[in-house]
């Protein structure tokens, strides 16, 4: 049984990964699409092999997902994480379907955490509070925040050094511009969300006894087959697109210029990167992003971000981590009933 569940393991998160695709694509191209850099399609395509190449340049973001929780060995800590996956899955379709661009990361860790919670301290599984705390909560408050203010200051900075420019030349030179802050945030997504899919493999593996050393503790490297079938599974997600999430960031908040398209992309890669290689903390790029949009947006006037649109992206942010968990949770009681582990 342990193979059979360790393969159905691996394809549902390769699912997710594929859905994080689509539902994140809006992430990298949204504002170089509404502005007119790029078209939707070649932005898409440069979005995708960007992902694929930001997935292969790391694993410790991976490392920090695996340790979310803690999962009892063989067939019943193979459902918990099977069922952590579902629930994640499940709310990342409901927000994609209501045009909603909620975090997948925060879907994935919440589903892994009612999962856990569901199965109980005597079964084995166990949430493991302080990474929650230091690198998922803690991260999920600040990086919005910062994102907001950083892409408001480097908007500011833009405006006073180009005052004196003629602004159809400026906008002209931002547009060939966020061809590069484009391919930078969509790097940058596939080096945060792809590993995330890669941890979540690498648990299941290590919970099934592969991949483990003689004392039963994870190798330090991901096997060579799981960084490339995530890689794969996101760029080809984000190929597919996600046009109803696109249309929410890049028209429904605010209209953008280049400019401000400009500000928001680069600042939103600075952070991914940032936090992947310095804290190694698995933060949303969903947050991120729409953040660093408002923040930009906000230079015009308060008044011209739709702060409307912007309260219902923040309530599917609260709402994420709990839902997850509670369909999570009830995916567990039927998979444990189903399958008797």
């Amino acid at each position: 049984m342990d193979l059979a569940i360790v393969i159905a393991v691996v394809v549902v998160a390769l699912c997710f990964d594929y859905t994080n695709g689509f539902h994140d694509a809006a992430n990298a191209i949204a504002t170089s699409v509404s502005t007119r850099a790029l078209t939707p399609r070649i932005a898409l395509t440069l979005a995708a092999v960007m992902n694929f190449v930001g997935a292969l340049l790391g694993q410790k973001v991976a490392h920090t997902v695996a340790e979310v929780i803690s999962t009892p060995p063989g067939d019943h800590g193979l459902v918990v994480v099977l069922a952590g996956l579902l629930g994640a899955i499940s709310w990342n379709l409901i927000t994609w379907y209501f045009g909603l661009p909620s975090s997948s990361s925060h879907a994935l860790i919440g589903g892994l955490v009612g999962a856990a919670l569901a199965a109980g301290a005597a079964s084995g599984a166990s949430v493991n509070w302080p990474t929650i705390i230091d690198k998922v909560l803690i991260p999920m408050v600040l990086s919005p925040i910062f994102g907001f203010a950083a892409a408001f200051l480097v908007m500011l900075a833009i405006m006073w050094i180009f005052r004196r420019r003629n602004q159809h030349r400026v906008h002209r030179g931002f547009r060939a511009s966020q061809t590069v802050s484009a391919a930078a945030l969509a790097l940058g997504h596939g080096l945060q969300d792809a590993q995330k899919t890669m941890g979540v493999i690498f648990l299941a593996l290590t919970t099934a006894g592969y991949y483990v050393d003689s004392a039963g503790n994870p190798q330090e490297n991901l096997p060579l087959w799981v960084i490339v079938a995530a890689a794969s599974a996101i760029s080809l997600g984000t190929y597919s697109g996600g046009w109803r999430i696109m249309r929410t960031l890049g028209r429904r908040i605010i209209h953008l210029d280049p400019a401000r398209g400009f500000a928001a992309e680069s600042v939103g890669a600075s952070v991914l990167y940032t936090t992947a290689f310095v804290f190694h903390a698995p933060i949303s790029t969903t947050h991120t992003i729409t953040s660093a949009i408002m923040g930009a947006g906000a230079t015009k006037r308060f008044s011209a971000v739709r702060w409307g649109v912007a309260r219902s992206i923040v309530a599917a942010w609260v709402l994420t981590f709990p839902m997850a968990g509670l369909v999570a949770a009830a995916c567990y009681e039927v998979l444990h009933a189903a399958i008797g582990q």
